[in-house]
C-alpha cells in the first residue's frame, strides 16, 4: 500500500510504510444531580482526591494514539522492535466539549500531547532497549480510579533497559494556571506570564524481581534535584533535592477462574519528593510550603496501597482497594504555612480511601457493576472530611466477554454520596461547591473505552 499526500503544486510525501496503528482511550457521557444543581452536576468526590472513590461521574475526556511500528531491514529474525508514538488528549474544563458546542472561551476545549516518543526493544536481538520522549511511563494502576499509584513517571526524559532494570533520567516541567501543583513560579514568555512548575532534574533506578511461580517484587529508586533558580521569577529560590524509596508486591492468585491477583505497595519520598496529591502520584509534584529558607528540609510523603482482583465465579468477579497517604510539606506547621508567592496553604495531608466494586455477569453482553467507596480527608489540623458512596452501574458490553476488562462500556449510572458535617459545611466537594447537602446523586448515561 502507498499513500500520497499532495502538498503543493508538483510537490508530493510518498509514506510507504504502512505499519501504523490507532488506538483511543476516553470517557464520554451525559449526566444530572437530581436533588440538586441538576444541569450543573459535579463529582461527587472529595476535594483533594481527583479519581480517588470512583470515577463513575467523572467528566468527558478522550485520547486519540497514533502510532508507527517499524523493523530494520535485515536477514536477523530478532530484529529490534520500533515504535513512533503519539498521544492526543481533549478535555474542557466546563464539562460537555463535544457536538455543537464552542470552544472559544478561556475555560473551553484543551489539547495536550502527553506523550510524543520513540522506543526501541530488543535492539537487534539483544535484551537492551532505549527510549527518548515525553511519554505515560506508567504500570499497574487502580482502574476504578485510574490510579497509577506506584510508578507513574509521566515525562519528558529518556531511558535505557536491559532485561528487568531500567536507567531512566526525566526534566518534568508544566504549566497549571489552576495552582493544583503548589511548587511553581511565574515566568514570562511572549508578553504572557504564567505559573510553571520549576524544572527539576530526576534519576530513576528500577528492577524487578520475578519469580518461578509467575510472582513479582519491584524496587523504586528515586533521585531528585533542582538548581538555585531567579530568571524571570518573582522570587529567588535556592537549589534543593530530594529521594524515593519504594517496593511493590505482585502475587497471582489462583481462583475458580483465570486473571485473579494481588498487589501490594509502599513508598516514601523526601524533601522536593513528596509529591502525590489531588489524584496523582508524581512524585516531582512538590507538596506543602518550604522552610524559611525557601527548602524543602524534612518534608516526606508516605504512601501504602492494597490492590485485588478476585474472579471468583463464571459470573462473579470482585475488584478492591485501599489507599492511605500522609504527607507534610518543609515548613514546621503542621496546618498552613507561608507559600513562595505569600500565600498561606496547607502544609500536612492524610488521605485515607477503600473501596470495592462487584461484577455480575447476568449475560455476556451484560455486566451489573456496583460500587461502594469511604473517603476521608484531613487537610492540616482540621477537622477530617468524609464521604461514603455507592454507585449501581446495569452495564452493556457489546464485545460479549464475561471479562472485568472488556470494552467499550455503556452504562447507566446511579450515584448517591453520603457526607460528614465537615464536608458539607466546607464545600469538600466539587457537588458541594454548587450544593450545599448531606447527600449528593448523580443519574448519568456514559461509556468507558480503551481500544488498542
Amino acid at each position: 500500500m502507498m499513500i500520497t499526500f499532495c502538498l503543493s503544486a508538483g510537490a508530493q510525501v510518498v509514506i510507504t510504510n504502512t505499519n501504523f496503528s490507532m488506538g483511543t482511550t476516553g470517557r464520554i457521557g451525559i449526566g444530572m444531580s437530581p436533588n440538586g444543581e441538576g444541569n450543573q452536576w459535579k463529582p461527587l468526590n472529595l476535594s483533594g482526591q481527583g479519581s480517588l472513590a470512583g470515577r463513575m461521574e467523572q467528566y468527558d475526556y478522550m485520547d486519540l494514539l497514533p502510532a508507527i511500528h517499524f523493523t530494520p531491514q535485515t536477514e536477523d529474525q530478532d530484529a529490534t522492535d520500533v515504535t513512533l508514538q503519539v498521544r492526543l488528549g481533549m478535555y474542557s474544563a466546563n464539562g460537555q466539549f463535544m457536538g455543537n458546542v464552542s470552544t472559544r472561551s478561556p475555560e473551553g476545549l484543551t489539547f495536550i500531547l502527553p506523550e510524543t516518543y520513540v522506543e526501541a526493544r530488543n535492539i537487534m536481538g539483544s535484551d537492551w532497549s532505549a527510549w527518548v520522549g515525553v511519554r505515560f511511563r506508567r504500570y499497574d494502576d487502580i482502574h476504578i480510579c485510574d490510579y497509577f499509584y506506584f510508578d507513574d513517571h509521566s515525562a519528558q526524559g529518556a531511558g535505557v533497559s536491559y532485561k528487568d532494570t531500567e536507567f531512566a533520567i526525566y526534566m518534568p516541567s508544566s504549566s497549571d494556571s489552576a495552582g493544583v501543583y503548589p511548587y511553581n513560579y511565574e515566568v514570562t514568555v511572549e508578553g504572557a506570564t504564567n505559573p510553571a512548575i520549576r524544572q527539576r532534574m530526576v534519576f530513576v533506578g528500577e528492577h524487578t524481581l520475578r519469580f518461578p511461580n509467575g510472582n513479582s517484587l519491584k524496587l523504586l529508586g528515586e533521585y531528585h534535584t533542582v538548581a538555585a533558580n531567579s530568571l524571570n521569577a518573582n522570587y529567588s529560590y535556592p537549589s534543593d533535592y530530594g529521594w524515593v524509596l519504594g517496593a511493590k508486591f505482585n502475587s497471582l492468585l489462583k481462583t475458580r477462574m483465570p486473571g485473579s491477583f494481588n498487589q501490594l505497595a509502599v513508598r516514601y519520598g523526601a524533601g522536593i519528593a513528596n509529591g502525590g496529591d489531588n489524584g496523582n502520584t508524581w512524585t516531582w509534584a512538590t507538596y506543602g510550603a518550604p522552610n524559611s529558607s525557601g527548602k524543602y528540609t524534612g518534608a516526606y510523603s508516605f504512601t501504602a496501597v492494597e490492590h485485588f482482583l478476585l474472579n471468583l465465579h463464571k459470573r462473579f468477579s470482585l475488584n478492591g482497594y485501599a489507599v492511605f497517604t500522609q504527607s507534610k510539606g518543609g515548613a514546621s506547621s503542621i496546618n498552613k504555612a507561608e507559600f513562595f508567592n505569600g500565600n498561606q496553604i496547607f502544609n500536612r495531608k492524610r488521605d485515607f480511601v477503600v473501596g470495592f466494586r462487584s461484577l455480575y455477569y447476568a449475560t455476556d453482553w451484560l455486566h451489573l457493576i456496583n460500587e461502594a467507596h469511604y473517603a476521608t480527608r484531613r487537610d492540616g489540623d482540621n477537622p477530617t472530611a468524609a464521604m461514603l458512596k455507592f454507585s449501581f452501574a446495569p452495564t452493556i458490553v457489546p464485545l460479549g466477554k464475561k471479562n472485568p476488562w472488556c470494552r467499550p462500556h455503556i452504562r447507566l449510572v446511579f450515584s448517591a454520596a453520603r457526607y460528614n458535617d465537615y464536608a458539607r459545611d466546607n464545600q469538600y466537594s466539587p457537588y458541594l461547591s454548587i450544593n450545599h447537602q448531606r447527600w449528593g446523586t448523580y443519574i448519568g448515561i456514559k461509556t468507558e473505552m480503551w481500544l488498542f
